[in-house]
């Protein structure tokens, strides 16, 4: 680590800045970790589309599939690959606390900035609170690399922006991906002014967090690799206008890419989010490969809808790019 656990909100407030994307994890036609493709991606996001940092091994990246030793290789991988150039946060997410722990103490022996925990499944429980302050509380103890909170509808409840504002002043919880309706992750924002980065993974209300919050951070999901590519970074280009105050312009190229949003949403079928995905990023020349069960592969016919749909989307490519088996 890079820094000491009493100085984790000021090297968040620091570093954690831009557009950081979550890595979906690409697998070989026999399923096991692509290695050498995820070194790969990791390469063009931040030299070629301009990726401030990358959320590793998160529910894009199929953890659920993973093995704890898989994604503890992901971390290492991570670091190796773009520590010096880019942010790296480890998502830790488990059931299981001691999984949690194990992949947190890992994550903060090979370098990686933070770290980010899902509020758990709670079964039975109604009154999620104090359990929820001591969950993220008992990490704060046991850890002294920076943690962000994730609360998501997956969990089965939302903590509530009081709530996290109560756990933002533990010395180490410095961020979190909050994906609620936008008026909880605006008073949130208001609370925690200075104690608590808060970021969400919508891509379309990205430009509007900036202008109307002051949001410098877009923590973070696939849009920063699925809508660019190397010679086509509008994404980038809004983020960068907006955060000089150059606001009509950067509205101006955001609201350029619906047709490339648009093609995303048409084309992702229902229960196959990881599967369109990386479907997409082959077509964009990206490593993307099968998915592991209990996700399922795309079929043919819906592989052809997604080749129509982003032939017609326009968003350019560089000549050669694309996967010669996507195409």
């Amino acid at each position: 680590m890079q820094y000491q656990k009493h100085d984790a909100k000021a090297f968040a407030r620091e570093h954690m800045r831009g557009i950081w994307a979550a890595a979906l994890t690409p697998f070989t036609p026999d399923l096991l970790v692509d290695e050498a493709g995820f070194r790969r991606n990791l390469r063009h996001w931040v030299d070629e589309l301009g990726i401030d940092g990358v959320f590793v091994a998160g529910k894009q990246g199929e953890f659920f599939s993973l093995s704890v030793a898989e994604r503890k290789r992901l971390f290492e991988i991570a670091v190796d690959e773009i520590g010096s150039r880019a942010g790296t946060i480890m998502s830790c997410s488990d059931q299981n606390l001691d999984t949690v722990l194990d992949l947190a103490r890992h994550a903060q022996a090979v370098g990686a900035d933070s770290i980010v925990v899902h509020a758990p499944v709670m079964h039975f429980v109604t009154d999620q609170d104090e359990t929820l302050y001591e969950y993220y509380r008992h990490l704060s103890e046991q850890l002294d690399i920076g943690i962000a909170m994730w609360s998501h509808p997956d969990s089965g409840y939302l903590m509530s922006p009081e709530l996290c504002a109560r756990i933002a002043e533990l010395p180490n919880i410095v961020a979190i991906k909050y994906s609620v309706p936008r008026e909880m992750y605006a008073r949130l924002t208001r609370l925690t002014e200075g104690k608590l980065i808060v970021s969400t993974a919508s891509e379309e209300e990205w430009l509007d967090n900036i202008v109307e919050l002051d949001w410098r951070l877009y923590l973070c999901s696939s849009p920063p690799y699925l809508l660019q590519s190397a010679v086509d970074r509008r994404m980038r280009e809004y983020t960068d206008l907006a955060f000089k105050g150059e606001f009509e312009r950067a509205r101006e190229v955001r609201d350029s890419l619906d047709p490339v949003r648009h093609a995303l949403r048409r084309t992702r079928p229902p229960g196959k989010p990881q599967a369109q995905q990386k479907y997409w990023q082959e077509l964009l020349g990206q490593v993307g490969g099968p998915v592991r069960r209990p996700m399922l592969p795309l079929t043919e016919d819906e592989r052809e809808a997604i080749r129509i749909a982003f032939a017609g989307c326009g968003l350019a490519v560089p000549a050669g790019a694309r996967a010669s088996h996507a195409a």
